[in-house]
């Protein structure tokens, strides 16, 4: 087909292995937890796979084979209704509050997490917007400055609209995944470099004033800085993830042989798998794992430079920066580097809401990675 060119193979490859690697360390979290909760070693699993995996590759594929000028023209209509469902959860009967937080939504017995689509759709719609107004000033006879300047503006309310609808579930992690991701996106689209400063200085103002409004994100801090401070809480968690982590050695423990996912490291299904991973593979899983991310980086970044509009290189940039983005902070989390950000690990975590925003991620950039 003129046009057109072969998909992104090296991409494809590299996605394969992770989700591979993500369902053999599951396999093993979920033999144990699950025949001891459900009396069924596989529930775990097969929720996965058929709640995540499948959905979520039949899903990416159709994003595979949508035109590509669809997607640009229908992303507000995505964004809109995302932030529609972001806003449901705070609806009695169909929005879940667990753990503290309203973050879930129930149609049917199906539940899934809105936010974990809002990194897809805000994305796609920035993408969208920002080639738009770049296409418009070209041909206005409007100053620069000025029209950046305006550009600005508007880019910080849609900042602002997301953060106060994330902010008041509370997922802050969430949102801070999406600040940078926006940021890096509006950096790419050639606005002044004092628009990013500003943006920025705003961003620290905003995270002094969220810590200030809740005072256990100033204790998530004080505890990443010295966990024996809550030794039984998050102090807990980090350091458990470090014996984890430590316990692997160079070749790890063997897969399904990890001892601390029987009850001694939290959410070792979700947000501390890569502790698990690393305790059953050692040093050399986990840099594989890391190196293959980096991989997924590099193929997003060459797929943004050869993209042939401005649409496609803002959106493929902006979508492999989100995974490898939430992927390191994760990594970091369950290291010590960073503090805890309790968010999924991209390919590995349980949970399918994540994981078919991911796919579907994957489908948009193996799309524009064959249109020229």
């Amino acid at each position: 087909m003129p046009g057109s060119r072969k998909p992104d193979y090296i991409l494809i490859i590299v996605t394969g292995i992770l989700l591979i690697l993500g369902v053999l360390i599951l396999t093993g979290i979920s033999a144990s937890l699950s025949h001891a909760k459900f009396g069924n070693p596989y529930y775990f699993l097969k929720h996965q796979v058929f709640w995540g995996i499948i959905p979520g590759l039949i899903l990416g594929f159709f994003a595979f084979k949508i035109r590509l000028d669809l997607l640009k023209k229908w992303a507000p209509f995505l964004l809109l209704a995302n932030l529609v469902l972001a806003a449901m959860v705070f609806l009695p009967k169909i929005g879940l509050r667990l753990g503290g937080a309203n973050r879930w939504l129930s149609f049917g017995g199906i539940t899934f997490q809105p936010s974990e689509f809002l990194k897809l759709t805000f994305t796609i719609y920035l993408a969208s917007w920002l080639a738009t107004r770049i296409s418009q000033q070209k041909f206005s006879g409007e100053g620069t400055e000025k029209s950046f300047s305006k550009t600005l503006i508007a880019f910080l309310m849609m900042i602002g609209l997301v953060g106060g609808l994330l902010i008041c579930q509370p997922d802050a992690s969430t949102l801070g995944i999406i600040l940078i991701t926006g940021v890096l996106m509006y950096f790419l689209a050639g606005t002044p470099i004092w628009h990013i400063i500003l943006i920025i200085l705003i961003g620290i103002g905003g995270s002094f004033a969220a810590v200030k409004l809740e005072p256990y994100r100033m204790r998530r801090l004080t505890i990443f800085l010295n966990p024996e401070i809550d030794p039984l809480g998050l102090g807990y968690q980090i350091k458990q993830a470090l014996i984890a982590v430590g316990s692997g050695g160079i070749f790890g423990l063997g897969l399904g042989m990890s001892r601390q996912k029987f009850g001694f490291l939290p959410e070792s299904m979700s947000d501390s798998i890569f502790a698990i991973f690393s305790e059953e593979t050692g040093f050399l899983g986990a840099a594989i794992v890391i190196i293959l991310l980096l991989l997924f980086f590099w193929r997003g970044f060459k797929i943004s430079k050869r993209a042939k509009d401005r649409f496609g290189q803002l959106a493929s940039f902006g979508l492999s920066s989100w995974i490898t983005l939430q992927a390191l902070i994760n990594i970091g989390a369950m290291t010590a580097i960073l503090p805890l950000a309790g968010i999924p690990l991209p390919f590995f975590s349980y949970g399918g809401s994540h994981l078919i925003a991911e796919l579907i991620g994957v489908g948009i950039l193996l799309n524009i990675s064959k249109t020229t």
